[in-house]
């Protein structure tokens, strides 16, 4: 039976995104060019051109694409555990600041520091990938021990804590410290003191 229209159209856009997101995570923006992301999708110049107006649109997309697939994964590992817990949550938060894929990412924020179309660009993307995150936060049973006024500024703290571990981890991994991050985190989520009673300095 051949495929339809929509079908190859589908699959061809999904070919070139994977080769984005995979260019971007191993060779970086600058060298994520028109050329790469065909030549690894394994289809014309002309076919990017017809779905991705500009090489800027397709790099875009590719963020995109990471963020959906980020929530899939985070969804899909929430039901595996049977359960939301805080312990639960921050593991898959970081298994999700580590992933492969979040290379690509990692990889635009950094290139967005000093290129000014790409920056505005991503601005608006940034804010509704932040809105999307602040939503499924408020949905989990964590959120009901935050302050509602406070909610945000503890998840982004959090959130942005492990992207920070997941870069630093790649020059200087510090496994030792980690399991102790977490507990620390999970009991700070709590309303626990750091330090146990008559340890504090």
């Amino acid at each position: 039976m051949s495929r339809t229209q929509q079908e190859r159209r589908t699959e061809t856009i999904g070919k070139l995104l994977d080769a984005a997101i995979v260019s971007l995570c191993e060779n970086g923006y600058a060298a994520t060019t028109v050329i790469e992301i065909v030549s690894r999708a394994g289809v014309s110049s002309g076919a990017l051109f017809r779905h991705f107006p500009t090489r800027l649109d397709i790099v875009v997309a590719a963020a995109d694409e990471v963020r959906r697939r980020q929530f899939e994964e985070f969804r899909t590992g929430l039901a595996i555990f049977g359960t939301a817990s805080v312990e639960h949550c921050l593991l898959l938060l970081r298994a999700a600041c580590r992933a492969p894929i979040n290379g690509a990412w990692y990889e635009l924020l950094i290139a967005a520091r000093s290129d000014t179309e790409l920056r505005e660009r991503l601005i608006p993307f940034t804010v509704r990938y932040h809105e999307q995150i602040s939503a499924l936060a408020r949905t989990l049973p964590v959120a009901g021990t935050i302050p509602p006024a406070q909610l945000d500024t503890v998840i982004f703290t959090v959130v942005h804590l492990l992207d920070g571990e997941a870069l630093s981890a790649i020059v200087h991994p510090q496994p030792e410290q980690e399991e102790l991050r977490l507990q620390l985190i999970a009991g700070l989520l709590r309303g626990e003191s750091i330090y146990k009673r008559g340890e504090a300095v």
